[in-house]
């Protein structure tokens, strides 16, 4: 899924949150940008190849919304440091590593963690096997799990939809609690 999207769903989940407990906006905020932080490492060796080596910067407007098969060529070193910065990020089991160790440190569930995720389940449904397929169980395994590919039309104008009904409806709902009816 497209970062915009991540963290329109993790606000929103923010918002459906805190009508059962109290989320500060620091909270919140951190909550947002977990959700959108896995998409920026594997990014940040093109953007160094394409800073300080051959690259452009339409290549990195290119890599970023590539559509599957058609992603702009890198070096192999560059696209090998890419494809492993994005295993880490995508990765149940390196979220949960960071999960439990910050539980034993702070003897409590870290809120903003779920919006990591977030991400990483909502990556697992939107990534084909063609194009960036979401390693959940890295290190594992590689493999990902073939699911609709988030970039196809049909698919963003569809979950576009679907975040302005969800956003339609938890404002809504919020109206209707600040004019004293019920939710």
């Amino acid at each position: 899924m497209d970062v915009i999207a991540h963290a329109l769903w993790a606000g929103a989940g923010v918002m459906l949150a805190q009508r059962r407990w109290a989320i500060t906006r620091r909270t919140a905020a951190a909550t947002v940008a977990l959700a959108v932080a896995p998409d920026v490492p594997h990014l940040l060796p093109i953007l160094g190849w394409s800073a300080f080596g051959a690259g452009t910067a339409a290549t990195v407007k290119g890599y970023a919304i590539a559509v599957p098969g058609q992603e702009p060529a890198v070096p192999p070193g560059v696209e090998w440091l890419s494809h492993n910065l994005h295993c880490v990020t995508h990765s149940a089991i390196v979220a949960g590593m960071a999960a439990l160790l910050l539980w034993m440190w702070s003897r409590s569930l870290w809120i903003p963690l779920l919006g990591w995720w977030s991400h990483i389940v909502i990556d697992v449904f939107t990534h084909s096997a063609d194009y960036y397929p979401s390693p959940v169980l890295w290190p594992f395994t590689r493999q990902g799990f073939d699911g609709v590919a988030w970039n196809t039309p049909v698919f963003m104008a569809l979950n576009y939809l679907a975040l302005a009904a969800t956003y339609l409806w938890l404002i809504r709902q919020r109206l209707r609690v600040l004019a004293g009816g019920r939710s």
